[in-house]
């Protein structure tokens, strides 16, 4: 049974086959390529859908609920990592009978490539910009990971591959990492003892704060893999400019809406592009979201 309308509300990323496939899910099809800017442009577009795809960055509250009452599917074009970092009120989703899904594992790898690139860039100078007097390499450096899940895990590995000191910390300790010669630690020792750390953890999880950038002080490398910060970002200037020998790493995720705020710090490393965007985390995306959509219409 097909749905009787499909709105994908912004800017999914989902590939031309995908699209073309949505054509033959629903009666009608309705793709956007923007973000809306506010929350009565959400409710115009979804309307009367039964299907709504949404990527990381548009807000679906109560509010669109009560105003769209036809939804019974959400797909989220991203990771959903759990309720309560989500920018979909999936508890209040799911209270109403309205079936959430979400993808994994389709931007690891672009997000990987990312780290390993600009940390070679930064620790050897081949940019613009040297950590240290001398160029150094990856192998020796004792590098935190906080969030081991799958891009933490995936980015440990590869630093370890280079020969990197790899130790990490996580709500939740992960033996088998452990049993690879991961070492866990607790947060304050970790980035007492770190000389690069990076952030791999979800949305809205702010662990960084003034006491946390004390005990890292100066001389540091904090990279960001998450969406959005994962910091206090007065701790993070006030750091930043407290510390010109330390520098903050981030892609156009990582940098959330606080380009304007940090991009004229000069130890500000900013990769304006999205890296877990690629022709094949496309590809992957395009491919997991439809799956969902199918296996829900078997139901």
């Amino acid at each position: 049974m097909k749905f009787r309308k499909i709105v994908a509300v912004d800017e999914t990323l989902l590939n031309n086959n995908a699209i073309a496939r949505l054509h033959t899910l629903g009666d009608k099809v309705e793709i956007y390529h923007d973000f809306p800017a506010e929350e009565t442009e959400v409710i115009r577009r979804i309307d009367d859908a039964d299907c709504l795809l949404v990527s990381f960055r548009t807000q679906i509250r109560r509010t669109v609920f009560n105003a769209c009452p036809n939804i019974r599917y959400i797909g989220m074009c991203c990771t959903l990592y759990s309720p309560d970092s989500c920018n979909v009120d999936v508890i209040e989703a799911r209270r109403r009978g309205i079936t959430v899904t979400g993808v994994k594992d389709y931007g690891d790898e672009g997000v990987l490539e990312y780290v390993i690139s600009e940390l070679v860039r930064l620790l050897h100078g081949f940019g613009s910009h040297r950590w240290e007097k001398e160029s150094t390499e990856i192998t020796g450096r004792k590098i935190g990971i906080i969030g081991l899940g799958k891009t933490g895990s995936m980015i440990s590995e590869a630093l370890k591959i280079f020969g990197a000191d790899i130790r990490y910390y996580s709500r939740t300790r992960k033996p088998d990492a452990e049993k690879n010669g991961i070492k866990y630690q607790p947060l304050d020792i970790l980035l007492s003892e770190a000389e690069i750390i990076c952030t791999c953890l979800p949305r809205n999880n702010y662990l960084l704060g003034e006491h946390e950038f004390k005990i890292i002080g100066n001389g540091k490398i904090l990279v960001n893999t998450s969406v959005g910060p994962t910091f206090d970002k007065d701790a993070l200037k006030q750091w930043l400019t407290q510390c010109p020998s330390s520098y903050y790493l981030c892609d156009a995720t990582g940098m959330g809406n606080l380009t304007e705020e940090l991009l004229y710090i000069p130890n500000v490393l900013y990769t304006p592009y999205i890296s877990g965007k690629s022709i094949q985390s496309i590809e992957r995306l395009s491919q997991k979201a439809l799956a969902n959509i199918e296996e829900f219409m078997k139901l």
